[in-house]
């Protein structure tokens, strides 16, 4: 982020869009749920720091996407392992690649030119599921 602020500086602005995961709290995953709040904590306050130089930073949150890792997963036996993850998904399917990339592309945009520091969920899920999920 360091060397592509410095460069949309000089131009006058940009998009930066971070990775990060949906977060569910379950026990004993606190640093990796700390790691991926400090993404979102990030989002939020670079984008309130460059958004007035025409910078827009903002982050997306895929679930289970369909990639070669997943491939790896059904060649080596774990085709069990996938569907139990896939049935918790509302939307009972794996995401695209393709659809995460729109996502992006939708966000360094300029139909998205008033969308700062916002953490996009891509992931299957309603938003209010993760509550109902948790207890």
């Amino acid at each position: 982020m360091k060397y592509e602020l410095q460069q949309m500086r000089k131009q006058g602005n940009g998009a930066i869009v971070f990775f990060n995961r949906r977060h569910f709290g379950r026990a004993a995953k606190r640093n990796d749920h700390a790691a991926k709040h400090g993404v979102i904590g990030l989002t939020k306050s670079a984008a309130l720091e460059y958004a007035s130089q025409g910078i827009r930073i903002n982050s997306i949150c895929p679930n289970i996407i369909h990639t070669p890792m997943v491939d790896k997963m059904m060649a080596g036996g774990q085709q069990e392992l996938l569907d139990a993850m896939i049935e918790a998904v509302p939307a009972r399917r794996l995401g695209r690649s393709e659809e995460i990339a729109s996502a992006v592309l939708w966000l360094c945009s300029d139909m998205a030119s008033l969308v700062v520091g916002h953490t996009l969920v891509v992931d299957g899920w309603l938003q209010y599921s993760i509550n109902l999920w948790l207890f």
